[in-house]
């Protein structure tokens, strides 16, 4: 099932649209395989490579998908726990420069992204269906948790097309 268009910020319909099919856990672990795949597709010298002057690596690439999964997943977590306070931003730029990316091993960032999706998909089977309807506040709007589970996927889907578009040329 995928959400209604008012289970989310208009931003995020942009990311929401590129995920095809219903099942989110499939969806989500068919993109665990597309990241390794396309990760593991950079040899390790290419890890810090950029496409341009001011873009991020493909390492720091990789390092946003991670952060934004946790954040997100973190979000979903409190608000199918019945959270009310109103969960926090975050800075995609400060968190990539504080990430450190580019100092780690490539092959360490995939593994770790594995594994991370792994785990988000575990506890997201673990929420009873009937809290996909949750609602809480996350970055000051109003967000289901059914529409973070497809935000995480649409926005990996985004950085998989950059990262195929403009990295593996």
């Amino acid at each position: 099932m995928r959400p209604a268009r008012n289970d989310y910020a208009d931003y995020y319909q942009q990311y929401i649209d590129l995920v095809e099919g219903e099942d989110i856990l499939n969806i989500l672990s068919s993109l665990n395989k597309e990241i390794s795949d396309v990760s593991n597709s950079f040899p390790q010298s290419k890890g810090n490579y950029s496409y341009a002057p001011g873009k991020w690596s493909v390492k720091e690439v990789i390092g946003h998908m991670m952060d934004t999964d946790r954040i997100f997943a973190y979000r979903a977590l409190a608000i199918a726990r019945g959270e009310k306070q109103p969960l926090p931003s975050f800075n995609q730029d400060d968190y990539v420069k504080n990430g450190k990316f580019n100092l780690r091993e490539l092959s360490d960032l995939t593994y770790e992204y594995r594994l991370l999706r792994e785990s988000n998909i575990l506890l997201f089977k673990g929420f009873d269906q009937s809290v996909y309807s949750n609602r809480g506040i996350a970055a000051e709007r109003e967000v289901t948790v059914l529409a973070l589970m497809w935000m995480i996927a649409g926005h990996q889907k985004h950085h998989l097309n950059i990262l195929r578009e403009k990295y593996l040329q």
